[in-house]
């Protein structure tokens, strides 16, 4: 605490991110990070975007960054999206950051789950909004039912964090049409791993805003890159408030590195769905070890193991240099997020976890 802060600071209460720890041969299971490197693509853009000494990286990036924003209108056009509905930023934290300024209206309360990412609420304080949290059923599934009250708007992530449940298309837009004055925030950080994107739905509902992230299933968190995809009055909006904080929020390095990314399209089919198969291949072998495993959408598990506590069995693990995420938070304190390593990470994991049950 420090008498020069503002009021907002004093009042703040942080994300806190996933740890990095700097240990040797850690198995880093905490973060939702992608197992494979990104394209090789994307390493030989930078190098590219470097050459002749890195001059290019005296002058500013695109403003608009308007070769990635057409990549990913590309990307997604068998929706009808055009470059001028799309909207990027530094990761998809700061494009929802923006979305709370621009499209959450602060006259009533704005809606997300209980459980969901703990960002949001942290927005929230920083804003100056008020929110309501809404449960989440006993089975941890939003129930657009619930989502009744006046608001401001809705937001959550789909598949949810750290749930990884998923909530299909139709309920997204039965929402939409329950809150036509409301946007609705669809955050699909993780959809890539077996959702089905509402980006389908942009152009029949105003009141959708989309928010996807390279950091995932493109490999790229150390990059950061974000996007969010709405019908043009939803972008300029974004654009507005981007323009009077940051106007150059992505440099030249990310613009290209971004655009090779998308453009590798055989290369994220390959990694994406290793990445399914290894989620699918450590859900069953956590059942075989007693765990209750909830069924996932996203590049993680989240588990729990009836006669163990879940902060216990994460501070075991550190031990052994594997790290896991364990929130102890009402309603899920002895359950852990996991996230889909390698094969090799999660063949450690497992012996690891046999060799700790069974000592037990």
């Amino acid at each position: 605490m420090s008498r020069y802060w503002s009021s907002v600071v004093h009042r703040l209460t942080p994300y806190v991110p996933g740890e990095q720890p700097r240990l040797p041969q850690l198995v880093k299971l905490n973060t939702n990070e992608n197992p494979y490197p990104p394209s090789p693509h994307v390493v030989a853009a930078i190098a590219g975007e470097l050459a002749a000494d890195g001059a290019s990286l005296r002058l500013y990036p695109d403003p608009n960054a308007e070769r990635l924003r057409a990549a990913i209108a590309t990307l997604h056009g068998r929706f009808g999206v055009g470059s001028e509905q799309v909207f990027v930023g530094n990761g998809s934290d700061e494009v929802l950051a923006l979305a709370f300024m621009a499209l959450l209206r602060h006259e009533l309360p704005i809606l997300f789950p209980d459980i969901t990412y703990s960002f949001y609420p942290v927005y929230c304080a920083l804003y100056g909004i008020t929110y309501l949290t809404i449960p989440l059923s006993e089975d941890f599934r939003i129930r657009v039912e619930d989502y009744a009250a006046a608001n401001g708007g809705i937001i959550f992530p789909n598949p949810n964090a750290p749930t990884g449940c998923l909530l299909p298309l139709v309920a997204i837009e039965q929402l939409l049409l329950r809150h036509r004055q409301s946007v609705v925030v669809v955050d699909e950080a993780y959809v890539d791993f077996g959702g089905e994107s509402a980006v389908a739905l942009v152009d029949r509902h105003p009141n959708l805003l989309v928010v996807h992230t390279l950091s995932k299933s493109r490999s790229l968190a150390g990059l950061r890159v974000g996007y969010a995809i709405g019908q043009r009055h939803l972008i300029e909006a974004l654009e507005r408030v981007k323009n009077s904080f940051n106007s150059y929020p992505l440099d030249r390095l990310a613009i290209v590195g971004a655009v090779a990314a998308i453009a590798d399209e055989d290369y994220f089919e390959t990694t994406r769905r290793a990445v399914i198969r290894s989620r699918e291949a450590l859900r069953e072998a956590l059942l075989l070890l007693g765990f209750s495993v909830l069924p996932s959408a996203a590049n993680f598990v989240f588990v729990r193991h009836p006669q163990h506590d879940a902060g216990e069995l994460a501070a075991r693990l550190r031990q052994r240099g594997i790290i896991v995420r364990h929130f102890p938070l009402p309603r899920i304190e002895q359950y852990l997020r996991i996230t889909i390593g390698s094969d090799e990470q999660c063949a450690v994991l497992l012996q690891a976890l046999r060799e700790l049950l069974a000592a037990c």
